[in-house]
């Protein structure tokens, strides 16, 4: 029982590590130093950690979490590796100081949706035209 309390923890600070890692990746975003493409790689990543919908949906037995577990911190770590160190180690201090990664975003979750929302009724409309 012990094992499975420290296990617990563990993941728990990993998540909470990766969270932040996320905020980082956003400040990145706004650094001038930063490439496009390394932009608009984390504009992409950013979107899909805060959007409800996933590639694998959660319901299919162990692989619907698979993203949320190696796939998402895969491609932030990635995404990490192309930003500048100076800039990153900039971005991680703008984040430890602020309050964003304690406060829940619904702005953007609102916004995400929205978007996906606009997807969809594209991608329904499109085929209900033809």
């Amino acid at each position: 029982m012990i094992y499975l309390n420290e296990t617990m923890l563990k993941i728990k600070k990993r998540a909470k590590h990766i969270k932040q890692e996320v905020f980082v990746l956003v400040e990145a975003n706004k650094h001038p130093k930063v490439p496009l493409y390394v932009k608009l790689l984390s504009i992409l990543i950013i979107a899909y950690t805060f959007s409800p919908i996933d590639l694998i949906p959660d319901f299919i037995p162990v692989l619907g979490y698979l993203d949320e577990i190696i796939l998402v911190p895969l491609a932030i770590s990635l995404v990490l590796k192309l930003i500048p160190d100076d800039v990153l180690e900039e971005c991680r201090e703008i984040v430890r100081r602020s309050e964003k990664v304690k406060k829940k975003n619904w702005t953007a979750g609102i916004i995400i949706i929205l978007i996906w929302i606009a997807v969809l009724y594209w991608i329904t409309s499109f085929f209900l035209n033809k």
